[in-house]
C-alpha cells in the first residue's frame, strides 16, 4: 500500500483525499491546521443566518466538476444570478462586467465614443502590447471608462498606488472583449449552491472518511526532497506529499516569502428580508471606499428569515492567503519553489498553486488531474515529467 500526506483540510485537500480513496490501495493522512475541516468553504451563523467567509458559490464551466460535487453535495442551480457595480461619480449602479449596453447610458458617454473609436482605429495605446494593467486597460476601453470603474476598484483591490505596479493580467476580465447587451456575469458558466443549510460541510467528512485526519496538527518539520515528514514528534516517509498550503511555507521559504493579500470581512444584519435588488448577488464598488464589493448570502443559500444578511469583503495586508499578488517579480520567485520539488510532490489549490484564479471547481478538477496522473503511472512509479503543479484553468 502507497502511502500520501495531504496537507491542508481545505476543498483541495479534502477532495485530494478522496481522489486517493477511489484510487484505491492508499493510505492517505491529511492534516490540519485548524480545528476543522472546509477553512473558507465551512458554514458559520451570524445573527441565525448561514454564511461562508466569502460567498463560496459554485460556479464553473466544468461539467465535470459539477457532476462529481452535485453527486455528494446536492446543487441548487442560480442561473438568474447578477452582479451590479456602483460607480459614485454617475451615482448610478451599472451591471457588471460592464456592457455597452450600460455604457451608452452614462452621462459622458461622448467622450467614452470617441475612445473607443480610437482604440478601433488603433490611434490610442495597443491593449495587446501593453506593460502593467493600467495600460492594458485604457488600451482596451479608454481613459474614461477605466478611470470610472477599473482604476480605484483596482488599485484597493491589490493595494497598490498606481497599477502601473500590475506587471501581470491574465487574470483580469478583458476588457478588449465588451459586450454589447446587458448580461449576467459567467452567463456561460453552471452557477450553484448547496441546498443544505450547512452548505458544503458535508462533503468535507465524506471526502475524507478513508484519510487519518488530524486537526490542530502542523508540521513539525519536512524535507520535501525526500518526501519524509515529521508529526506530532514522529518521522515518516511518504510516496506522494499533496500540499495546499503556500508553497513558500511549505519550503522553508528558502527563496524568500510570497506576497499575499489577506480579507477582512464585516457582517451586517438588516431588519428586512432582503436588501439587493432580486437576482443581485453581488455589488461591486469601483470608487474610494476600502471595501470592494458586498454580498447578501440569503441569495445563495434561501435561508428563511425576516431579516438578511450582508457580507462586506475589504482587502487588507493581514497575512491571510486570500489573494496571491499578480506581480512578476512574485511568479518568478514562485517557480523556484516549483523547480525545486521532487517528483512525486503535488501542489494545488489557491495558495499551493499561487493562482488567483483557482476556485472550488478548479481545486476538485486539479485533485481529479492528480489521481489520473497516479492511476496512469501506477505500474511504473514514481511518475516521470513535471507534476508539481497545474496551470491556471481559467482564461
Amino acid at each position: 500500500m502507497k502511502t500520501a500526506l495531504v496537507i491542508g483540510g481545505g476543498f483541495a485537500g479534502c477532495c485530494a483525499a478522496h481522489q486517493l480513496e477511489l484510487l484505491g490501495n492508499w493510505e492517505v493522512t491529511l492534516i490540519e491546521k485548524n480545528s476543522f475541516l472546509g477553512a473558507g468553504n465551512k458554514t458559520r451563523w451570524y445573527g441565525g443566518h448561514p454564511y461562508t467567509f466569502g460567498p463560496r458559490h459554485f460556479l464553473t464551466q466544468y461539467e465535470q466538476t459539477f457532476a462529481y460535487l452535485n453527486e455528494i453535495v446536492p446543487i441548487r442551480l442560480c442561473p438568474e444570478h447578477e452582479f451590479l457595480s456602483y460607480v459614485e461619480s454617475d451615482q448610478r449602479f451599472y451591471n457588471y462586467p460592464i456592457n455597452m449596453a450600460d455604457v451608452r447610458t452614462m452621462p459622458d458617454y461622448p467622450e467614452i465614443e470617441s475612445e473607443l473609436d480610437n482604440i478601433k482605429s488603433r490611434d490610442y495605446i495597443d491593449a495587446r502590447q501593453a506593460k502593467n494593467l493600467e495600460d492594458y486597460w485604457i488600451g482596451s476601453i479608454g481613459d474614461t471608462l477605466y478611470s470610472k470603474v477599473i482604476d480605484e476598484y483596482t488599485r484597493k483591490m491589490w493595494q497598490v498606488p498606481t497599477n502601473k505596479d500590475i506587471d501581470t493580467f491574465t487574470w483580469s476580465p478583458k476588457g478588449i472583449t465588451i459586450k454589447d447587451g446587458p448580461r449576467a456575469a459567467w452567463e456561460n458558466a453552471i452557477s450553484g449552491y448547496p441546498y443544505s443549510p450547512s452548505g458544503y460541510d458535508s462533503y468535507f467528512p465524506f471526502a475524507t472518511k478513508a484519510a487519518n485526519v488530524l486537526l490542530n496538527t502542523a508540521l513539525d518539520a519536512i524535507d520535501i526532497e525526500t518526501k519524509n515528514a515529521t508529526i506530532h514528534g514522529i518521522r515518516k516517509h511518504y510516496d506522494v506529499i499533496v500540499n495546499t498550503i503556500g508553497v513558500d511555507v511549505l519550503m522553508g521559504e528558502r527563496y524568500g516569502k510570497l506576497k499575499y493579500l489577506g480579507r477582512k470581512l464585516n457582517l451586517i444584519v438588516f431588519p428586512t428580508p432582503h436588501v439587493f435588488p432580486e437576482n443581485v448577488y453581488f455589488l461591486y464598488y469601483t470608487n474610494s471606499e476600502e471595501f470592494t464589493r458586498l454580498v447578501e448570502y440569503k441569495k445563495f443559500t434561501r435561508h428563511e428569515s425576516p431579516t438578511t444578511l450582508v457580507g462586506m469583503e475589504i482587502p487588507v495586508d493581514n497575512g491571510g492567503y486570500d489573494y496571491p499578488m499578480p506581480f512578476k517579480s512574485e511568479q518568478i520567485k514562485c517557480s523556484q519553489y516549483f523547480n525545486d520539488m521532487p517528483e512525486g510532490v503535488f501542489s494545488i489549490g489557491r495558495a499551493g498553486s499561487y493562482l488567483y484564479g483557482i476556485d472550488i471547481d478548479d481545486c476538485i478538477l486539479q485533485s481529479i488531474l492528480m489521481a489520473e496522473q497516479l492511476r496512469d503511472n501506477s505500474q511504473d512509479y514514481p511518475v516521470p515529467g513535471p507534476q508539481y503543479r497545474f496551470p491556471e484553468l481559467k482564461g
